[in-house]
């Protein structure tokens, strides 16, 4: 039977590789000859500072992906708000397709909206701010020009920055709100939405003029393994414990 993977906010860094070891074992697991597509809908890494800073965790993860590819499955990139400078180089490297933040895709004859999700928490409005000027034309160019230990320690002062904010503010905040989801869906003409980004793993069916709307959250990976399989008839999110 035919399928399709999605995940999100595994937030591989080096200092996790419980994290990596448990992605690697997914995709030892997971990607065969009924694979249609693998898609990575953000936050991917934990941070991500430029094409230009590689560690042999990225050259890993890259060859991976490019195994996969070269084998003629479709792998699928998002950007997240922890990602959203992967650019090119390493799209090239690994063998991965980046896509618009939102995109619409045809999943078995349904169509269904994929994103990362950061945009529909509209109740933060530091972090909205922030995350206006950050995809901006001018913010990633100028920052991709200054030099790599510069860009290091900006990213290490927004990360501790985050976490600082986030321990302040009540949960539905760093949540999606329900007018933005609707908004969304009405946008996009959608019955079907997949997205990561809350760490709330969760199916929620939304009422859009009178219409049932499903809505998918996919899960982080901190304390375990998560993915969404999708086939002609189901979808299903699993989660995995770490070994």
């Amino acid at each position: 039977m035919n399928k399709t993977l999605f995940i999100s906010d595994l937030h591989l860094t080096e200092s996790r590789p419980d994290i990596s070891k448990a992605f690697f074992d997914f995709l030892d697991n997971q990607v065969n000859e009924e694979l249609d597509a693998l898609y990575i809908l953000g936050d991917f890494f934990e941070v991500w500072v430029g094409d230009d800073y590689q560690t042999a965790l990225t050259l890993k993860i890259a060859e991976k992906l490019k195994t996969i590819t070269n084998s003629g499955i479709p792998v699928y990139f998002i950007h997240g708000n922890r990602d959203f400078l992967v650019g090119k180089k390493y799209a090239d490297l690994s063998g991965i397709s980046l896509l618009n933040e939102r995109t619409v895709i045809d999943l078995y004859g349904r169509k269904a909206l994929i994103l990362h999700g950061d945009e529909m928490c509209t109740q933060d409005l530091e972090y909205q701010k922030f995350r206006q000027k950050s995809r901006g034309w001018w913010w990633p160019k100028l920052m991709l020009a200054m030099p790599l230990f510069y860009r290091q320690s900006v990213a290490k002062k927004a990360r501790e920055r985050s976490k600082a904010s986030q321990m302040d503010k009540a949960p539905e905040v760093l949540d999606v709100t329900n007018e933005a989801v609707i908004d969304t869906f009405k946008q996009y003409k959608t019955t079907l939405m997949i997205h990561g980004h809350t760490h709330r793993p969760n199916v929620h069916i939304h009422d859009i003029d009178g219409k049932p709307a499903k809505r998918i959250v996919l899960g982080d990976w901190y304390t375990q393994g998560s993915y969404l399989i999708v086939t002609q008839e189901s979808q299903e999110l699993i989660f995995t414990d770490f070994k």
